[in-house]
């Protein structure tokens, strides 16, 4: 597919999204948007695997199927195959149909099937291993809403428009890459971040700096065997790995609900079949879902400087994510306690990138202590790399990205790179947006570990520890730039210029009030 016919797709489904804006919120809207699209990729999916199922049969058409043996074998296979099952009677096309019809002949409701249809998708699934994948999946579609209209007739009338514009568009998944629908959807998230305010960090990483994390933990490999994402919001960043590399199992966990019925929505989405991902909803420091996994590579954007419970749940002392450093990060600052986690993680010869806030470089207390653990005594930290600020919706603060790994050699420096400057990204809008060349520089530097002049540094351990381990950036990539010398000698001739410009201007000035008679202005 052409990136033409890429950016129609993303345009007719933005389109379509803009039937509700305006109307509801955009958090609400998303929600409704987002969800009709995945239904309708499920239903796609099914329809063409089911007519792959019935080559060999009298009726090609699942549509068409009507016979109990052939839907129940269909049922089977789409179970273990695809993870749940739609009935003919519940496809995308067919409940599009039922709302666009002649209200005259036939009613057009279709909230009470459609309430059923995506009620039985989750229902296909139980008792199967991917029940845990579709579980109420589809709860943020509240058909029964307000928000969506006052009243029933109104409800169905937008639901009825939405779907009627979804299916005019061909997803063409016989046809085309996974990516491209994924794409899309992608596309749609970040429209939605970007209007989102300070809610979009919970679900969307920009897709530059995704681009950056995915580049920085598999240099050097074409194959990872897990990725893990311990903040994943909707699932972009695990996404972003595994276009770098061939990824075999994805891993994640998220808190809010909503993000986190997106994420597993997004790994469908993009083809990743369920036995290939795990995606769990809970805190993931009071409640963590993966303690006995240890990941290849580890991505994250988490809440910067969040609130956690460290002062009041007395076994994080003992927890061997925090215990072995000697101090909790504060209770108003969660960064250190998200870095640590990751590092309990990471498997020995894994790697990982995590957007931190730039106080994890030099703030001191509990925090100071646990960095000089990290960098003294298991020599773990690989790069510092400071971002502009404003690239991240919700928030304008300038960010770093931290690379850690537990395979470095005594002798390994740190690379310092300071990405931040004006030369290093553009402006659009309101954001400020790294081009492909800022970002293919920054994970360039990295691989070669380059010192670049007012760009970054090799620094060792030993100058880091004798700026007792403050990793400021400005301390090690000196970006200063020297004002051009005056020429004094030049200004003074310039002055005596410009005093007898002015006095031949004021005898000007002092002739022309001589002759009109009226005094002068000085």
């Amino acid at each position: 597919m052409s990136e033409e016919q890429k950016k129609i797709l993303q345009g007719q489904l933005w389109g379509i999204a803009n039937l509700l804006r305006g109307k509801i919120s955009a958090d609400d809207y998303r929600d409704y948007i987002l969800g009709f699209i995945f239904y309708k990729y499920l239903s796609e999916k099914q329809y063409l695997f089911a007519n792959e199922l019935l080559e060999t049969e009298s009726v090609k058409d699942f549509k068409k199927v009507t016979d109990k043996a052939n839907l129940n074998a269909i049922k089977e296979e789409s179970l273990l195959k695809l993870g749940y099952y739609l009935e003919p009677s519940q496809l995308f096309s067919v409940l599009a149909a039922k709302g666009n019809a002649d209200t005259e002949s036939e009613s057009n409701y279709i909230l009470e099937d459609l309430k059923e249809v995506l009620n039985h998708i989750e229902q296909s699934t139980m008792g199967t291993e991917s029940e845990e994948d579709f579980n109420a999946l589809f709860e943020d579609l509240d058909l029964s809403s307000t928000k969506i209209g006052r009243t029933v007739g109104a409800r169905n009338e937008i639901i009825v428009k939405i779907l009627t514009q979804l299916d005019k568009i061909d997803f063409k998944l016989e046809e085309l890459e996974s990516d491209v629908l994924g794409d899309a959807y992608e596309y749609l998230i970040a429209k939605f971040a970007a209007g989102a305010g300070k809610s979009a960090g919970e679900f969307y990483t920009p897709q530059q700096v995704s681009k950056i994390l995915a580049k920085l933990v598999t240099t050097g490999k074409t194959k990872i065997k897990s990725v893990y994402d311990p903040t994943c919001g909707s699932g972009s960043l695990l996404l972003r790995v595994a276009r770098e590399a061939d990824v075999s199992e994805f891993y994640g966990q998220e808190l809010n609900r909503t993000t986190y019925n997106l994420a597993r929505m997004n790994m469908i989405l993009h083809d990743v079949h369920y036995r290939e991902f795990n995606i769990e909803q809970e805190d993931t420091l009071e409640n963590p879902r993966h303690l006995d996994k240890r990941f290849e590579a580890i991505v994250a954007n988490p809440p910067f400087s969040a609130h956690w419970k460290s002062d009041k749940n007395p076994l994080f002392n003992s927890d061997e994510r925090f215990s072995q450093y000697g101090r909790l990060a504060p209770k108003t600052k969660a960064d250190y306690a998200f870095l640590t986690h990751m590092l309990y993680h990471l498997a020995d010869n894994g790697t990982m990138a995590s957007v931190f806030p730039h106080g994890v470089l030099f703030r001191g207390a509990a925090e100071g202590h646990i960095r000089e653990y990290i960098i003294k005594e298991k020599n773990w930290l690989d790069a510092v790399i400071g971002l502009p600020a404003n690239i991240f919706y919700g928030t304008s603060i300038p960010t770093c990205i931290l690379v850690l790994k537990k395979c470095r050699k005594a002798d390994d420096n740190v690379i310092f790179i300071d990405a931040s400057g004006d030369d290093h990204f553009v402006k659009e809008g309101n954001q400020n947006v790294l081009r492909d060349e800022d970002v293919e520089m920054i994970v360039n530097t990295y691989q070669s570990r380059k010192s670049i002049d007012k760009y970054s540094n090799a620094v060792p351990l030993s100058e880091i520890a004798e700026n007792d381990y403050n990793l400021n950036i400005p301390r090690y990539v000196d970006t200063f730039e020297e004002e051009e010398p005056i020429d004094l000698v030049e200004v003074s001739k310039e002055l005596k210029s410009i005093e007898s410009e002015l006095e031949k201007a004021n005898n000007t000035i002092a002739e022309f009030c001589a002759e009109l008679n009226i005094p002068t202005p000085f």
